[in-house]
């Protein structure tokens, strides 16, 4: 599909090689310790979570992929401000002739211009998402999209909290999180994003913001149920460059046990936990064989009918070997 993508990668990206972007947090003998709970509780989830990830890699040397969740793999379209009446038709088209996984729930996010044309034509196999909504019911809030709007239209979905509409747009944790509260009480699936710029990966910040982004969610969500955690690192979206599977699954670990210490058990077991940041046809089946990575939310790629196939049926990596 030819069409032209603009991305924050430009504000956001660095010439320094992707080896600089291992660091989560800074080497322990490095941290400045306080007395306070919170860098307490900080400390013993980073640790908690590099124990974890060690027991993951236990597990892949022995040959055996599974997902540590309980929920369907996911993989989410997101077609950003993309796209034609023209070009969107080929790419629905290739859509509806694509062979896909039955095991994987499929959802597509075009522009609001269009919803409709989308689902008027795409195979019901493949769901509808919108790329943003409004935090309350509609009315005169001007270049606002209801929920009650989307769902009119057929949406069953909305992305939430994605760095474009945090680092440009300048929505805040809070106010993301009662949107996120609204769009769930109307019966809508959210895709909530979380992940950290270059400069907070760098400063050994990641965990800290990712947690603090999913706060927000947590305080305001009256339930877990329809929610899908992406982590999309803001330095790895439009860049080419790509979190490598080890570093995708740690953080994915410290998430999950986030929602383990923060929410339930029960919710850290079900939540899927997807990837975005740079995911195409040729990284998907190493990111997926990880076990904390359910899915992905994909941007350039997916405006593009059979490599996002090809995204969609990495699941196939998921299968437990022999």
């Amino acid at each position: 599909m030819a069409v032209a993508s603009t991305s924050l990668a430009s504000q956001l990206s660095s010439p320094k090689s992707l080896s600089s972007y291992s660091g989560l947090r800074p080497s322990c003998c490095k941290l400045e310790f306080s007395h306070s709970l919170s860098a307490t509780q900080s400390l013993f989830q980073h640790l908690h979570s590099h124990l974890r990830l060690s027991s993951s890699s236990r597990k892949a040397s022995r040959g055996v992929v599974a997902m540590a969740g309980t929920g369907k793999f996911f993989v989410g379209g997101n077609w950003k401000c993309n796209g034609t009446k023209d070009s969107i038709r080929k790419l629905v088209a290739d859509l509806n002739s694509a062979k896909l996984e039955v095991d994987v729930d499929v959802v597509v996010a075009p522009p609001f211009l269009y919803l409709d044309q989308v689902k008027s034509s795409l195979t019901d196999r493949i769901e509808l998402s919108s790329q943003n909504s409004w935090v309350g019911k509609g009315g005169a809030f001007t270049g606002e999209i209801s929920v009650e709007q989307l769902k009119d239209i057929g949406a069953t979905w909305v992305i939430l909290g994605h760095s474009e509409r945090r680092h440009v747009i300048g929505e805040d944790d809070q106010f993301i999180g009662k949107k996120a509260a609204y769009a769930l009480s109307e019966g809508l699936g959210v895709i909530a994003c979380i992940g950290e710029k270059l400069e907070e990966r760098e400063g050994g910040k990641t965990f800290d913001v990712c947690f603090q982004q999913l706060k927000a969610f947590a305080d305001a969500v009256p339930s877990w149920d329809k929610i899908v955690v992406a982590y999309e690192p803001v330095w790895a979206i439009g860049t080419g460059k790509v979190a490598s599977p080890e570093q995708a699954q740690e953080v994915h670990v410290a998430v999950r046990d986030w929602l383990k210490q923060n929410v339930s058990a029960e919710v850290a077991s079900k939540t899927r936990i997807i990837y975005g940041g740079s995911v195409n046809g040729g990284n998907s089946a190493e990111l997926a064989k990880k076990e904390d990575i359910d899915g992905f939310l994909v941007g350039g790629a997916s405006l593009k009918g059979p490599e996002f196939a090809t995204i969609v049926n990495s699941v196939t990596a998921k299968k437990v070997a022999a």
